[in-house]
C-alpha cells in the first residue's frame, strides 16, 4: 500500500513539472511581436502556491526551487532570487496554513494576495538595492494584481480539472500515514 501511495506522490511530481514546463513553453512561445502594454499573470507561482497549500508532498522545496530557477534562466531574469523568495513564501504558506486546513477559501486567497504582493515588493527592492536594471514599476504591479485574481481559477482548476484536493480524514490511511 505504501509503494502505491508513493508511487501516486512521485507521479504527482512529475505532473507538476511537466505543468510547469508546459506554462514556460506558453510564456516563450512568441504570439505577439509588439511589446505589451500588460503583463499577463505568474501563473507559475499561482499554480505553485495552489498545489503547496493543498498537497505539499507533490511540491517538494528543492523541485519547487528547481523550476524557479529553469524559470528564472529562461525568462532572464536574475538567477536565484525570485526563485529563493518563491520558496520562502511557498514553505511560509505551507506552514502558516497548517492548522487551517478547514478555512475558508477567502482566507486562503488572502494568505496567497498577501505573500505574492510581499515577494513582489521584496524582489524589486533587493533588485533595486543590488542597482539592477528594473522593469517599469506599472508592469510589475499588473502582473501582481492579475496573479492574484487568476488564483481562484487557478485553484479551481488543480482541485477540479488536476485533482489535487486537500487530504481529507480518510485520505490519511489511504496514503500510508500512521495515525
Amino acid at each position: 500500500m505504501a509503494e502505491r501511495a508513493s508511487a501516486h506522490v512521485w507521479a504527482m511530481r512529475v505532473a507538476f513539472g511537466a505543468l510547469a514546463l508546459t506554462i514556460m513553453f506558453f510564456h516563450l512561445i512568441p504570439l505577439d511581436t509588439l511589446p505589451r502594454r500588460w503583463a499577463p499573470p505568474d501563473l507559475l507561482l499561482a499554480f505553485a502556491f495552489a498545489w503547496v497549500l493543498r498537497r505539499p508532498e507533490f511540491v517538494p522545496p528543492l523541485l519547487l526551487a528547481g523550476i524557479m530557477l529553469l524559470a528564472d534562466l529562461l525568462f532572464q531574469r536574475p538567477p536565484g532570487l525570485w526563485a529563493l523568495l518563491v520558496v520562502l513564501g511557498a514553505e511560509y504558506l505551507k506552514y502558516r496554513t497548517a492548522g487551517l486546513s478547514e478555512a475558508s477559501f477567502i482566507g486562503e486567497w488572502a494568505a496567497v494576495a498577501l505573500v505574492v504582493t510581499g515577494i513582489t515588493l521584496l524582489n524589486r527592492l533587493i533588485l533595486g538595492i543590488m542597482m539592477v536594471p528594473l522593469p517599469a514599476f506599472g508592469l510589475g504591479v499588473i502582473q501582481m494584481v492579475l496573479t492574484i485574481v487568476a488564483y481562484p481559477l487557478v485553484a479551481l482548476v488543480t482541485q477540479a480539472l488536476m485533482g489535487v484536493r486537500r487530504p481529507t480524514p480518510g485520505d490519511a490511511g489511504a496514503m500510508g500515514a500512521r495515525g
